[in-house]
C-alpha cells in the first residue's frame, strides 16, 4: 500500500508508521537539518488526537445514554437522544477515517465508563436523584442504534 493510500485509508495508521519511519531515518544519520525526534512526535500525536477525540464522544454518547436509562425527566430527553445520535456518527466518521481504531473501541468505552457514571450521578444528586446500580453498557449499546 502506498503512503497516500494508505493515509487516506487510516490517518491513525498512517501517523504512526510514518513517526516509525522518521525515528528509523534518525537512526541511520540521515543528513538533513530536521529535528528528526519530534518532527515523529507530532505526527504521532495527530494519531494520539483522534484517539482521544474517540474517547471524549464515546463518554458522551454513554453519559447520555445513563441519563436516558435512569432519568425520569421527560423535557431533556430529546436533547440527549439528539446528542447520542450526533456522537455516534461523529464516531463513525472517526472510525471510517482511522479503521483501527476499531480495536481501541472496548478498552476506551472501558476507560470512559466510570468518568461517565460520574457525571450522570453528579448531575442525577443535584435533582435530589441517585444512580442506580445498572449494568454497564455494551459496546453495542453504546454504537449501535440502541436507545433506553
Amino acid at each position: 500500500m502506498t503512503d497516500q493510500a494508505e493515509y487516506d485509508q487510516d490517518f491513525f495508521l498512517w501517523s504512526r508508521a510514518q513517526a516509525d519511519a522518521l525515528r528509523v531515518a534518525a537512526r541511520s544519520g540521515a543528513n538533513l537539518p530536521v529535528d528528526w525526534e519530534n518532527v515523529a512526535e507530532e505526527i504521532e500525536s495527530l494519531g494520539r488526537s483522534d484517539r482521544r477525540e474517540l474517547a471524549s464522544r464515546l463518554r458522551v454518547i454513554m453519559e447520555h445514554l445513563l441519563k436516558l436509562r435512569s432519568s425520569a425527566a421527560t423535557e431533556p430527553r430529546g436533547g440527549w437522544i439528539d446528542t447520542v445520535l450526533r456522537e455516534r456518527s461523529d464516531v463513525a466518521g472517526l472510525l471510517q477515517q482511522s479503521p483501527s481504531l476499531h480495536r481501541e473501541v472496548p478498552a476506551l468505552i472501558d476507560g470512559e465508563r466510570r468518568a461517565a457514571r460520574r457525571i450522570v450521578a453528579n448531575a442525577r444528586a443535584r435533582f435530589g436523584e441517585a444512580l442506580a446500580d445498572e449494568p454497564e453498557l455494551t459496546e453495542e449499546q453504546v454504537l449501535g442504534d440502541w436507545l433506553p
